[in-house]
């Protein structure tokens, strides 16, 4: 059985098949690129009895990633996240308690490591070198992690506000890192630019097509986690939506091979009302989103005025059943604070505004009683700002 059932790249908006035995970035038609794979093979040879029988990591899915065999794989060590009940926070009365898939367990303290961890093995199974990235962190932060472990250049451009462990991290990681005066996309110019002058290849989300095969375990890994019964709802945190693009992406996947039980869960994408483009999108019906003007929010990582995958989004959103939400700062930062003094867990911004969308739609009627509900948190809470502690006493 060959260790990759991978066997082609498609055009996500025309369909156009591209070799996957070259380095690629978008399609012709300037959209990103889906990997595909030979699931009617798959099927037949390989059972979900025997991928749920091994190590529970990320790499237990290879016939689903696109690596062609195992000494590809540049790693770090991606366990499966836990799924944590939030059973002391407050939520209406008469809901089940939502889960939390803490994504801060993972290397470089983010979801990013999974999506880096397959795009930087594709790269050098390609024969890459050096690699840049426009970044609000911890994507930063894991493709340098990732590029030290494969022996590449790494380049870092990051809006000028990112907080200071994420450029510490990418710095101490090898990776050469700039503050730009702008935001992720003015970086995401700078990385443009930089490519025929120094050779890089940019792994901007969604240019190249293997970020989101890594991050689409994230889907996989609640399938087994829910003996493949997947849960209701699922509360994400979207910037350039990649994880959202690539969970759903998984579970139609999983549909194909018959490994499922039930319906597939409606998605939620969460924004901050600071910057919403994907909201706005939905709410007025368009296929894509329109730039998000004077974009702002504690949530650094879902601050991304225009994701080139807005329209993947958008359609994951509708064919779901879901809907797009917007939290504002204050209630992000309420969140937080809850979930940790009530249930001990730290999120990040991005995913506290999973719980407070969450509050939003229970009292507005948009989940029942009786939903299982998932919220990510993509990183640690350590990561993140804290309060000071100003009180002090005399030794006794």
């Amino acid at each position: 059985m060959p260790y990759s059932y991978a066997t082609h790249l498609e055009c996500s908006l025309t369909g156009e098949r591209h070799d996957i035995g070259k380095l690629q970035g978008l399609s012709a038609a300037k959209k990103p690129l889906l990997a595909r794979y030979d699931l009617a093979a798959l099927r037949r040879e390989v059972t979900r009895e025997a991928i749920e029988a091994r190590q529970p990591d990320l790499w237990r899915w290879h016939e689903l990633l696109p690596l062609p065999d195992s000494g590809s794989a540049v790693s770090l060590g991606e366990l499966e996240t836990p799924l944590v009940a939030l059973t002391r926070s407050e939520r209406p009365g008469g809901f089940r308690p939502p889960l939390v898939k803490d994504e801060g367990r993972l290397p470089t303290g983010s979801f990013k490591a999974r999506g880096l961890c397959v795009a930087i093995s594709m790269a050098a199974v390609h024969g890459v070198h050096r690699v840049a990235i426009p970044t609000n962190g911890n994507a930063g932060a894991a493709m340098a992690a990732y590029a030290a472990r494969a022996g590449m250049e790494a380049f870092c451009f990051c809006p000028a506000d990112t907080p200071e462990i994420n450029l510490g991290e990418i710095a101490l990681q090898g990776a050469q890192v700039w503050r730009v005066n702008g935001l992720i996309n003015d970086c995401a110019r700078r990385v443009e630019a930089g490519k025929a002058q120094y050779g890089w290849f940019d792994m901007s989300t969604l240019k190249e097509p293997y970020r989101i095969e890594g991050k689409k375990t994230m889907g996989l890994e609640l399938a087994v986690q829910f003996a493949w019964r997947l849960p209701q709802v699922v509360f994400y945190p979207t910037g350039g939506g990649t994880g959202l693009i690539g969970m759903w992406k998984a579970w139609q996947e999983l549909t194909a091979l018959g490994w499922l039980e039930g319906p597939l869960p409606r998605l939620v994408a969460v924004q901050s009302s600071g910057c919403a483009p994907i909201v706005r999108a939905f709410d007025f019906g368009t296929e894509s989103a329109s730039l998000w003007e004077n974009a702002h929010t504690i949530a650094a990582g879902i601050r991304v005025p225009a994701a080139l995958g807005d329209f993947l989004i958008l359609r994951a959103l509708r064919e779901s059943g879901g809907f797009a939400l917007a939290v504002p700062d204050e209630e992000i930062e309420a969140a937080r604070a809850r979930v940790a003094a009530a249930d001990g867990l730290l999120l990040s911004p991005e995913g506290a505004a999973t719980y407070a969308a969450y509050l939003e739609a229970a009292r507005t009627g948009r989940l029942a009683p009786t939903d299982q509900v998932v919220l990510f948190n993509c990183a640690s809470g350590l990561k993140y700002p804290m309060p000071p502690v100003a009180e002090r006493m005399a030794a006794p």
